[in-house]
């Protein structure tokens, strides 16, 4: 039912976007939207709060000012804007929230234990910009939301981007940490931190456990890293490395850049891996100019792409046992007698977009461990951005002025 206009901030990996959202209510749904995409430069993923936030307000700020004569808010009000924050928070409210710790490759130590909806709304006063944060949203949740509002039959929401993560609907009856009264509806959404899960039936490889121990936050998000797309270039790297340390793929030396971590990046392997050019000719594009490596031989060619196979189907056949592990705790795994009960899975992240040998490898994996029968009720559905129109909607529906009937 919410109507008016709603800003929404997405923050989770190395862009983050601006969004305005106009809601027309229960008939026309979502009236316009706009967005911008903002790249954060390196040095404040490692630098001051104070200066990482600052950067996005005034980003906020640019893009507020773009509002155009029809689009603005009723005078006297406030702008409300859903922060979409993908990193592990501990919720206190709808919003509010303090930062466990960064992933995905972010280090702001300060940032560490605060309250990130605090942190951006400092940021905002210090950038003259008269915002308020309605509502503090994981992309998980974003995406869920975004997705329940255009099908009542989303039942999780899963993210393969940068990093990944999942979220779900559960009973409130079966969720142990739950103290005080249950929500009317019954039901509670649940933000897995899936990124985060390890076990003994996880096999790690030598590259998993290299590159974790060389990575910022040694010893976490070892599913993360198996399976997403800041890390797959990465294990592809290291593959490559040892390959030509020991069986002198590349000749006598190993190539000097291919010892630089990161240096491989999952476009890159992904490209690599879509080359359909008979003498795979992407493949020694890529090699001359990330790597420096030229007059490489065919079947070395061939070799490299299927490193690349290796590597992104294991971390789609990973997502995949995820998404079912869902279902299976949901009971939605199986076809009960008579019940014809769709399920559908929200999926976003450019992972997920855009590397189609990912994508298809993940879904034929997640029929075959449905099998056939179960597989008809489920359907994965790309939710675009998702995680903004959820959070803006979120922030709508937590409104300061909700009570107040629209003019």
């Amino acid at each position: 039912d919410e109507k008016g206009l709603f800003y929404a901030l997405d923050l989770g990996g190395t862009n983050f976007r601006v969004l305005r959202v106009h809601l027309g209510g229960k008939e026309s749904r979502v009236v316009k939207q706009e967005f911008e995409e903002v790249s954060i430069p390196a040095h404040l993923m490692t630098g001051s709060s104070d200066e990482l936030f600052d950067y996005i307000a005034s980003a906020l700020a640019k893009f507020v000012a773009t509002e155009s004569d029809s689009q603005h808010v009723s005078p006297g009000r406030q702008r409300e804007l859903g922060f979409t924050f993908s990193f592990p928070v501990r919720q206190t409210s709808i919003s509010s929230g303090t930062l466990i710790k960064w992933t995905k490759g972010f280090s702001v130590e300060d940032t560490v234990g605060q309250d990130v909806v605090g942190e951006l709304t400092k940021a905002i006063e210090r950038a003259g910009l008269d915002m308020r944060v309605a509502a503090l949203v994981n992309d998980t949740v974003g995406t869920l939301a975004g997705g329940r509002y255009n099908n009542p039959d989303v039942a999780a929401a899963v993210i393969l981007g940068t990093g990944t993560n999942a979220a779900y609907v559960e009973h409130a009856h079966a969720i142990p940490k739950w103290h005080g009264l249950l929500p009317k509806s019954g039901e509670m959404v649940i933000n897995m931190e899936w990124g985060n899960f390890r076990s003994s039936h996880l096999p790690l490889t030598e590259y998993d456990q290299a590159l974790d121990a060389g990575s910022l936050n040694p010893g976490e998000q070892i599913f993360e890293k198996m399976i997403s797309g800041m890390y797959l270039g990465e294990i592809v790297r290291r593959v490559l490395c040892k390959m030509a340390e020991e069986a002198a793929i590349f000749g006598d030396t190993v190539p000097p850049k291919l010892k630089i971590p990161f240096i491989l990046r999952t476009p890159h392997t992904s490209a690599m891996h879509h080359d359909t050019s008979p003498d795979l000719k992407v493949v020694a594009t890529k090699l001359k100019d990330i790597l420096e490596i030229s007059n490489t031989s065919l079947k070395l060619r061939k070799l490299i792409v299927e490193v690349c196979d290796i590597v992104a189907t294991r971390g789609a056949r990973l997502s995949a046992a995820g998404i079912v592990g869902i279902l299976k705790k949901l009971g939605r795994d199986t076809v009960k007698d008579g019940e014809k009960q769709k399920s559908v899975v929200a999926l976003d992240g450019g992972l997920y977009e855009h590397y189609t040998k990912f994508r298809t490898c993940m879904e034929n994996t997640l029929w075959e461990l449905l099998g056939e029968e179960a597989s008809e009720n489920i359907a994965v559905e790309h939710s675009m951005d998702g995680s903004g129109i959820g959070a803006a909607l979120l922030a709508a529906s937590h409104s300061q002025y909700i009570e107040v009937e629209e003019p």
